[in-house]
């Protein structure tokens, strides 16, 4: 996966988009708020859990 940068907008593995709001270490661990059918919540995200970066 490409290098994901601080505000990239990213599609989750469940569907989801998300924002990347803090990096806590770089192409690993993240802070994202992330875009729910409920509306937006601020959760940890692992690169795991990212399909690909919307660019």
């Amino acid at each position: 996966m490409e290098n994901i940068k601080l505000y990239d907008r990213v599609l989750l593995k469940d569907g989801n988009r998300a924002s990347i709001v803090e990096i806590y270490e770089p192409d690993k661990y993240f802070i994202a708020d992330i875009d729910t059918k409920d509306g937006t919540v601020t959760e940890d995200l692992r690169v795991e859990q990212i399909e690909k970066v919307l660019r």
